[in-house]
């Protein structure tokens, strides 16, 4: 077994998906023409977005969406860049919240925590052993 895939489940796919490629520089891999459902090109993992719609189809018992609740999820997306302080102002101006600025770490890392616009908590930090 080996992971695939991280659907977040967010009140609109195309919205979430600019933001990514505005606030972080990743661009789209692949929308669904319904809307309902859109990946990022990532990688050998996957981020996609799904909306809420599609969520409660999948999800009958329902579940917390991140874009409601007053606090950040209990989960992270981790994102690795060269300049943390850069690229946190960056998402800042796209419109992302600050929930910690950037800080080093006892290790030496240097880490930030912001939360999209659709409720998904991220975390910006560098490579480790910088």
């Amino acid at each position: 077994m080996k992971f695939g895939y991280t659907i977040i489940y967010v009140p609109d796919v195309r919205t979430s998906l600019e933001f990514f490629k505005d606030a972080f520089g990743i661009q789209t891999r692949f929308i669904h023409e319904s809307g309902d459902y859109g990946e990022l090109d990532t990688g050998m993992t996957t981020l996609a977005f799904a909306s809420h719609a599609l969520g409660l189809q999948n999800l009958p018992v329902g579940y917390v969406a991140a874009s409601d609740s007053p606090k950040p999820l209990g989960i992270e997306i981790a994102l690795i860049t060269e300049n943390v302080k850069e690229s946190h102002a960056k998402a800042l101006k796209a419109g992302a919240k600050a929930i910690k600025d950037p800080e080093v770490k006892p290790w030496g890392q240097t880490v930030s925590y912001l939360q999209c616009q659709d409720g998904t908590l991220v975390e910006l930090c560098s490579p480790m052993g910088q």
